[in-house]
């Protein structure tokens, strides 16, 4: 038996690269899967509609199941026509993988208003409206009395959670998917949907395509060395927060190659209380007798008074 048998998957951006990987994945341990693609190149332009089906066909190929779709997840109407197919076509909805994404780098005081929106809308909108729409099944089942074990995985990046010059734009969009993350967990967890993010480093048409990532990314000449831009290494941890056994909601999750580390939210650092304002004279005695303080007790002297320890 395989980890997600029976359950059905609805992938987008599973045309190629580490959507590819996740949608072949799936299917071998035992899901339906909808692989979605639009088909377009890694700048939102372009329009290849049988990316989708070639990935179909290797499903097929191996003895899975799987149907292609290849609508807009960024629009509307196209995000519900989505979770419409994969209920006409496998009668049911279990899992929701938000893969698909575009970039569009240009510095800040270069880019476009029409540059910086279009990947705002093909990023953030491709993982709201997908989602809202398998939210709105899920709910409608779950107050029909059916019990729900489904899962959303949305696509982050270090772009977004750590910064990169030249992405505003994409990286932006990838905090606000890391954002929409957690507070999706917080309101669908009433339904029994968990949501997670995954951060993934690996070998794919975008990071081949950044400036200083390119050469890196590609595979080692030597066989026997492990490659971990590989973006098969990512698709495991996408299974094991599909499948039903796992715990995890409203986190996020950086993988790379064999490393799997836990992203910590947004904590509050030093702090500065204007509540009860001092003089000047008033200040140097509380910092002199704080010191004291902190001499007698062996700690010695505090490298910032007021600071305040990560809280989680």
């Amino acid at each position: 038996m395989g980890a997600l048998d029976g359950r059905v998957a609805i992938i987008t951006g599973a045309g190629r690269g580490i959507g590819r990987e996740h949608a072949l994945l799936f299917a071998s341990e035992g899901a339906k899967v909808v692989v979605n693609d639009l088909g377009c190149a890694v700048n939102g332009s372009g329009d290849d509609r049988t990316a989708a089906q070639k990935v179909v066909d290797e499903v097929k190929e191996l003895g899975g199941e799987a149907v292609a779709n290849t609508e807009d997840v960024s629009d509307w109407n196209g995000g519900h026509q989505l979770i419409t197919a994969a209920l006409e076509t496998f009668g049911d909805l279990h899992i929701l993988v938000n893969n698909a994404g575009i970039i569009g780098d240009r510095v800040l005081v270069n880019m476009t208003q029409e540059e910086w929106d279009l990947v705002m809308h093909v990023n953030v909108n491709g993982h709201f409206v997908p989602t809202r729409w398998a939210a709105t099944y899920w709910r409608e089942q779950s107050k029909a009395g059916a019990k729900i074990s489904a899962a959303v995985v949305n696509t982050s990046s270090t772009s977004g959670l750590l910064g990169n010059p030249g992405q505003s734009n994409y990286g932006t969009a990838k905090a606000g998917i890391a954002a929409f993350t957690i507070i999706a967990a917080q309101e669908l967890s009433r339904y029994g949907v968990r949501v997670n993010a995954i951060v993934p480093a690996a070998r794919s048409r975008i990071t081949e395509s950044t400036p200083g990532l390119g050469d890196i990314v590609q595979p080692p000449t030597d066989p026997e060395v492990f490659d971990s831009w590989d973006p098969a290494n990512v698709s495991p941890l996408v299974a094991y927060l599909a499948g039903e056994s796992c715990p995890f909601t409203g986190k996020v999750f950086f993988i790379q190659g064999g490393t799997v580390q836990h992203f910590q939210p947004w904590t509050l650092g030093a702090q500065v209380d204007k509540r009860r304002p001092l003089d000047d004279r008033g200040a140097r005695g509380r910092a002199s007798k704080a010191h004291r303080h902190r001499a007698r007790a062996g700690g010695g002297a505090p490298d910032q008074v007021g600071r305040a320890g990560p809280t989680r």
